[in-house]
């Protein structure tokens, strides 16, 4: 039924919002709201300016936001925590986009910011996070899971081994626990792209879903913990790169001092072995084993058209699989051309079944060395 107001053709009244109604004037709710907003608000204040100077307040407020934060007060977070305490309350929710909901996630992370007992330590890493326990479990999924919810802090920190350690330019494939899991389009890219970033802006990055920043979150948690870890020396430095590059730089540096002295069993036990065993490792089983019999010598060797029959493929598919085991050796032992070409040259006058050894890991690691 249409009200009196409208029969007699008149439009009533608007009541007036509490947004331009003087404080005096406004509900007893509304001021309420207020009063406890203002409250907190200088209680937090009031603690935050009494910590000791350990460099909490000079970090910017988005050091303390988690990923699973929602109602954050986007407009405030570039903006250094003690910057933020030197204004009132009623001139940050004069800010645009920052309201009453918004004030409480200010609140949220300024407490984050005031239980900190040491600002330079991570927090936001809900269980265990550390690559004992990610072996120990192989728990993929809870790893990924608590990987999505790293802090700006931990990120921080993590970024700063990675500058404290010289590894800007490190490349990704390099150092990834496993290849498998990052994307083979940013294994060439240097750790220094996403250190200088944000983990906020690394997130906004093009083409950097969930997916792929979880992968490169997991490679610079590996770094960490690689560099955090190790017992320093003035004159001593720590190398992180593949466990198996190591030994087989040691045995490639002491045979190309006496080439001629070096067998077939030697080279496979020292070198291929090593290699099919990382390529297992980081692109599976199954492109192991046609790398092992593309390796292998007289007549166990398997031309590419049996190997597509043996696995159900075409030949194309087959030199797929090929093409990515040089594209691992690319990241993960670069240096192995310079180390693999002397020896070949030093093998091939005697013409041996370990030089041809040597030639079928080069045609297949370093294809480009053998055009």
């Amino acid at each position: 039924m249409a009200s009196k107001a409208s029969r007699a053709g008149k439009t009533p009244p608007r009541q007036p919002s509490t947004a331009s109604v003087p404080l005096a004037v406004r509900p007893q709710g509304v001021i309420g709201d207020r009063y406890r907003l203002e409250g907190t608000y200088e209680r937090l204040r009031r603690a935050l300016l009494a910590v000791p100077a350990d460099g909490r307040l000079d970090r910017p407020l988005s050091y303390w936001v988690l990923p699973t934060d929602r109602t954050l007060p986007l407009a405030l977070l570039d903006r250094p925590v003690r910057e933020l305490l030197a204004d009132e309350l009623a001139v940050l929710m004069r800010t645009p986009g920052v309201g009453q909901k918004k004030i409480l996630g200010l609140f949220d992370l300024l407490r984050r910011a005031l239980k900190a007992h040491d600002p330079h330590a991570p927090f936001g890493l809900p269980g265990a996070l550390s690559t004992a326990t990610r072996h120990a479990t192989q728990d993929a999924a809870g790893t990924k899971d608590r990987l999505a919810e790293v802090s700006e802090a931990a990120w921080s920190l993590w970024t700063e081994s990675v500058r404290r350690g010289g590894m800007h330019d490190c490349v990704l494939g390099r150092v990834a626990p496993c290849l498998q899991s990052l994307p083979s389009v940013i294994w060439q890219k240097p750790l220094g792209d996403y250190a200088t970033r944000t983990l906020a802006e690394v997130r906004q990055m093009k083409t950097h879903g969930e997916k792929r920043v979880q992968a490169i979150l997991e490679v610079f948690l590996a770094v960490h913990e690689a560099l955090s870890t190790a017992v320093l020396d003035e004159h001593l430095e720590v190398v992180v790169q593949p466990r198996f590059v190591p030994a087989v730089n040691r045995w490639l540096v002491l045979a190309n001092k006496s080439p001629r002295l070096v067998g077939a069993e030697d080279l496979q036990r020292r070198v291929i072995a090593p290699l099919l065993e990382q390529v297992a490792h980081d692109l599976g089983q199954e492109v192991a084993q046609v790398a092992a019999e593309r390796l292998a010598t007289g007549s166990r060797a398997s031309s590419v058209k049996q190997q597509a029959a043996r696995l159900s493929v075409t030949r194309a598919r087959i030199y797929q699989l090929l093409e990515e085991c040089a594209a691992m050796a690319a990241v993960r032992w670069p240096e192995g051309r310079w180390l693999l070409a002397p020896l070949a040259e030093g093998l091939a006058p005697s013409a041996t079944i370990a030089h041809e050894s040597l030639v079928g890991v080069q045609a297949l690691f370093f294809p480009e060395e053998c055009v």
